[in-house]
């Protein structure tokens, strides 16, 4: 008897601290390794950071359309439990084309766009200073 009642009281700590642990939307910065030019080869970078539940997809696309071909970042997390991950694909921008980042957290989807010509660093975004 007292080694089950010992695992249901684990069982309830452990549950305690996954309630206890705060939802934190994630913080996108979408970005080229490069200044964007027209017709050069470039990377396309999506990095999404200070999320929680680690239940996140991240999708660059072209278009509306997801680019494939793409590489990403194994999730890692921080000691306050909030992850990071990063995803990345070659591209090379076309004047009139699109490109954006698409993050799925949870049920909430968001869609971050990338700048075109200036500077390597483009969106920046936190839904808490929206």
């Amino acid at each position: 008897m007292k080694m089950s009642t010992a695992v249901y009281l684990t069982a309830l700590v452990a549950a305690a601290c996954v309630l206890a642990t705060k939802y934190s939307p994630p913080k996108v910065q979408v970005y080229s390794s490069q200044p964007g030019e027209y017709g050069k080869d470039n990377t396309l970078i999506c990095h999404v950071s200070e999320f929680h539940p680690p239940d996140i997809t991240i999708q660059l696309m072209k278009d509306g359309m997801e680019l494939h071909k793409s590489n990403q970042s194994d999730l890692a997390f921080r000691n306050n439990w909030q992850f990071h991950l990063t995803k990345t694909v070659a591209f090379k921008p076309m004047k009139g084309e699109k490109y954006s980042c698409r993050v799925t957290h949870g049920t909430k989807v968001k869609e971050y766009a990338w700048g075109e010509l200036g500077a390597a660093k483009i969106c920046v975004q936190h839904p808490h200073n929206l």
